[in-house]
């Protein structure tokens, strides 16, 4: 059992990708009905490499043409500057402070001028950065008008472009907003409820399937923590302990323990994520149905072990307690 613990623990540091830059305080990234999409570089190099992280929240820049690149802010100033001792911004800039949360609400100070000399602070001597831009986020209330006419298709919203300059050159980032319809979520809570039925019931008739339910159900978390990772977002500790917890009573299972790790797949995998079920656009990488499929089936098998659990507490005979005679000579029952 250690070895299992130790080589995920191995595989989670791996799989993690090297810290970025953060160019602002960071919300925490949520499932989204809107999907941003990079559709090119203007004109691309070697080296230079941008991606979208986050469920679209953000965009990621890494720079190792070997000189400086320049992110442009909204009224064209310089707002930051990728170089190869690191990465830098401007504070003269409004974006600094407009970026630092997704909604674009922080204060801007007036100090901040985009037509005055840049005054440059360093982040981070990584060569790569990450940013929310809302060029690329829809900020208006409430839902697009498209959306709003016809919430059961997707709509593009529109094109948009993010420039980008080395020295005297002017290029982009080019790419589009769409809005997604939600998935049917209804459907997503009837296949969890349903898994849970059917596994606690299999458990009962078969308890050997203990095992690989519970391989099942402490593996889906961790598959789900693995494509938040690739999808740049660092998983909460409490979904990971969940799978290890889970993959720990598939090997030892007295009824306390397995109804407590079932408990805690069902609460920490299952419950908390179900914001999958409702929204199109997941902060995780692949297909978004088999990141619903994990949260479901971790959700399902984790509220089937506790209540296996329970039911093997309830069973469970009262210890036998010796009686003492009345010559004081102990009497086993």
């Amino acid at each position: 059992m250690r070895r299992l613990i130790h080589l995920v623990v191995v595989a989670g540091a791996l799989l993690a990708p090297a810290t970025p830059a953060y160019a602002h305080g960071g919300d925490t990234p949520d499932a989204t009905a809107y999907r941003t999409r990079i559709t090119g570089i203007s004109t691309p190099e070697p080296g230079l490499r941008v991606r979208t992280v986050e469920a679209g929240a953000r965009l990621e820049l890494s720079n190792t043409t070997g000189h400086s690149v320049e992110v442009l802010g909204y009224s064209g100033e310089p707002y930051l500057d990728i170089r190869p001792d690191g990465t830098w911004q401007n504070v003269n800039s409004p974006a600094a402070y407009l970026n630092e949360t997704s909604s674009g609400d922080h204060p801007v100070p007036a100090a901040a001028d985009p037509t005055a000399p840049p005054s440059w602070r360093k982040l981070s001597s990584a060569t790569t950065v990450r940013w929310h831009d809302r060029r690329t986020h829809w900020l208006s209330p409430g839902l697009p008008p498209a959306a709003a006419a016809d919430p059961a298709h997707a709509h593009r919203l529109r094109d948009w472009s993010v420039p980008l300059r080395e020295q005297t050159r002017v290029f982009a980032i080019d790419g589009t907003l769409d809005w997604q319809p939600p998935p049917r979520t209804g459907l997503w809570w009837a296949f969890a409820g349903l898994l849970a039925v059917l596994t606690f019931a299999l458990l009962r008739r078969w308890p050997r399937t203990l095992r690989p339910v519970a391989l099942i159900g402490g593996l889906c978390p961790l598959a789900y923590a693995v494509s938040t990772i690739l999808d740049g977002v660092a998983p909460s500790s409490a979904l990971v302990l969940a799978g290890l917890l889970s993959l720990a009573a598939a090997f030892r299972h007295p009824p306390f323990f397995l109804a407590l790790s079932g408990a805690c797949l069902a609460l920490f995998a299952g419950f908390a994520q179900t914001a999958v079920f409702g929204a199109a656009v997941l902060p995780t990488a692949g297909p978004a149905t088999l990141s619903r499929a994990f949260v479901a089936v971790a959700l399902g098998v984790g509220v089937a072990m506790t209540a296996t659990g329970v039911m093997r507490l309830r069973a469970t005979p009262p210890p036998v307690r010796p009686e003492v005679s009345a010559d004081r000579t102990m009497v086993v029952a």
